[in-house]
């Protein structure tokens, strides 16, 4: 039998088989590397990594070239299912770089300073607070950053030279969520996002001299979505994505003193996802989210006309970074067969390289599965889509099938890329997974991203039931045998359906769920409240905090009699694990069979290699004894 790592409290889990882990080997030494930064002067770049138990900054000095470990902290970056931005090398002479970290998954994560010719670190931050990475000044000696160290609740923006701690010194004291995403070309001022909600945010100007502040972007009577920011080279235009006037994602060049915004990628359909300015200031590398894929772009500004641009394997771009060579363009690749890789595009040649080539742990990936795209029609009629993966051929019969849950669900997509650990699921067991793209689901425009929000929370959870009635009638999936999973958001919907279905699923698994909105929201940090309060509904209103508790799975809990599987981080910020303890009590009164883990030393998911290999062992496991047999 397997020995949990210590740092996991187990409760009501028969021991796990050894032979599991056995099994899943192959499937849980699988890596992937992130891009996190260029060398301002020579064609190198930093990227995190695991090579140990958590993932750590390394050098790469060429395509395909060793990567180099050049962190070694106690404990990894931290980040849980959300890691930080990581690194960025300084821009002045790349003599050091910075780097994030928080403690066990709290993400109150600081700013260090590693020095290449000692590799000694130093804290640029406060050491409590919580911290962006921010964004390097033109110049590349200063760095403009958000903090809540003033009252732990409000992002104020600060400059610090990290060469010069003390240097630190607050720009303008805010109110809400802000960061600072770029300076403008004489390095005269800092642009600054307030983000009100995912479907709310504006931009702003700050002095650097005086911290006076002024709106580029107008409010008007309904709310603007603004993402990214890059001024152009004579400082009069920015560059942004923004869905005013439009119901997806555009790229558009904004006039601040016009107020005119010229649209430059006027689809009808599809989000800009990122984008990135070349130096020069010619070209903007862009991507696009077609029906979950991402295709990458090179628009010509002055022609405004797109060069050719490779065309990638079905998957996710993401992480688009110039060198400052305005040749080189950086990012992530991932798809059904490539965990994460950095690559680097030629903007000239349209030549592709590839930095890395993380191991796989000894599977072939170009075995696993291609997913394909369903839908089915809700209980309203409207469309719903989601990504299927079928377990091989030698699997005869109708199939188990595992619904996942993406979280978010704002800024969240299931879309056709790789499973991870999840393929021992449909290699090994034969169990078929869906995706699906519930309601308030990202990358469909924001009148389908608005559809569940507020006192419309339930229909998100009849979408699933209307998912379970459209397996019903596929003949080459097993109505019988169905489990529901997600996790944060994803475990809400999951205990959610688990509750408003339960003599139809066989079982459940939810990692680190809301189970009560309500108690949630009350219980985060004030910073995160506003941005919940606008996608899940106000708890402060009565009729809204009426409804709320009226869907709470943890106050429904007594029609839950098939097994549960609960798993949380003792560290979470994002959903306190008193979330998944009350739900825990109220299934443990029905007699039913809980699984139930909790991590000391993790956050809003398992981030280290050690405990996530351990919950997806206990994972199959559950499977095994209450799904597939």
């Amino acid at each position: 039998m397997l020995t949990p790592p210590p740092s996991l409290v187990i409760e009501g889990m028969p021991p796990v088989p050894a032979r599991i882990a056995d099994a899943m080997a192959p499937y849980s030494q699988v890596r992937r590397a992130t891009f996190r930064s260029w060398h301002p002067a020579r064609r190198e770049m930093l990227v995190t990594t695991r090579f140990g138990d958590t993932d750590q900054i390394h050098r790469v000095a060429a395509p395909g070239g060793a990567r180099t470990q050049l962190t070694f902290v106690p404990g990894g970056l931290g980040g849980g299912q959300r890691p930080p931005n990581g690194a960025t090398w300084q821009q002045a002479s790349g003599g050091f770089f910075i780097y994030q970290k928080d403690v066990g998954g709290n993400e109150a994560f600081q700013n260090y300073r590693f020095d290449l010719a000692t590799a000694r670190t130093t804290l640029i931050t406060d050491g409590a607070s919580r911290n962006s990475l921010g964004a390097w000044s033109r110049r590349g000696d200063r760095l403009a950053y958000a903090s809540t160290r003033r009252n732990n609740t409000d992002w104020d923006i600060y400059i610090v030279n990290p060469a010069d701690p003390e240097s630190d010194r607050m720009l303008a004291p805010l109110e809400g969520v802000w960061d600072a995403i770029e300076w403008t070309p004489d390095d005269a001022a800092v642009l600054a996002l307030q983000t009100i909600s995912v479907a709310e945010s504006y931009l702003w100007r700050l002095d650097v001299a005086t911290g006076a502040k002024t709106l580029l972007t107008p409010k008007g009577p309904q709310p603007v979505s603004y993402r990214g920011a890059a001024v152009s080279r004579d400082g009069r235009s920015v560059y942004l994505t923004t869905d005013r006037d439009a119901d997806f994602l555009r790229l558009a060049r904004l006039d601040p003193g016009s107020n005119a915004l010229t649209v430059l990628t006027d689809r009808t359909s599809g989000d800009v996802e990122e984008f990135a300015l070349s130096p020069d200031g010619a070209v903007v590398a862009f991507t696009m989210n077609q029906d979950g894929r991402s295709t990458l772009h090179l628009l010509d500004l002055a022609a405004r006309k797109e060069r050719p641009a490779p065309r990638l394997a079905t998957g996710v771009v993401t992480n688009l970074r110039w060198h400052r060579n305005g040749v080189d363009l950086a990012f992530d690749f991932q798809s059904p067969k490539t965990a994460g890789d950095v690559y680097s595009v030629d903007a000239k040649s349209g030549r592709v390289e590839r930095w890395t080539a993380s191991e796989t742990g000894g599977l072939n990936t170009d075995a696993l599965a291609e997913p394909e795209i369903v839908q089915w029609k809700s209980f309203d009629g409207l469309a719903i889509s989601g990504v299927l993966y079928r377990p091989p051929a030698r699997f005869s019969g109708p199939r188990p099938v595992m619904i996942n849950i993406h979280g978010g669900p704002e800024r969240e997509q299931a879309r056709p890329t790789f499973i991870g650990r999840s393929n021992y699921f449909l290699n090994e067991m034969g169990v078929a997974i869906i995706y699906p793209n519930f309601r308030g689901s990202w990358g469909f425009g924001k009148a389908f991203r608005d559809l569940d929000n507020g006192v419309q929370r339930d229909n998100a959870t009849r979408d699933i039931g209307a998912l379970l009635d459209w397996i019903a009638a596929r003949p080459d999936l097993d109505q019988d045998r169905v489990m529901i999973t997600g996790a944060s958001f994803g475990g809400y919907l999951t205990l959610a359906s688990f509750v408003a279905y339960n003599e139809r699923i066989r079982c459940a698994f939810a990692g680190f769920p809301i189970s009560n909105i309500v108690t949630q929201i009350e219980a985060i940090e004030p910073s995160r409240r506003d941005a919940r309060r606008a996608e899940y509904g106000d708890e402060r209103v009565a009729e809204v905090r009426a409804f709320l508790l009226k869907v709470a799975p943890a106050l429904t809990a007594d029609r839950i009699r098939r097994p549960l599987f609960l798993a949380h981080g003792r560290n979470d910020p994002r959903v306190p694990v008193a979330e998944s303890e009350q739900m825990a009590a109220a299934v443990r009164k029905n007699g039913t069979p809980l699984w139930f883990m909790v991590a000391g030393d993790e956050g809003h998911g398992f981030a280290r290699q050690a405990n996530s290999a351990f919950l997806l062992q206990a994972w199959a496991f559950f499977m095994e004894q209450y799904l597939v047999n």
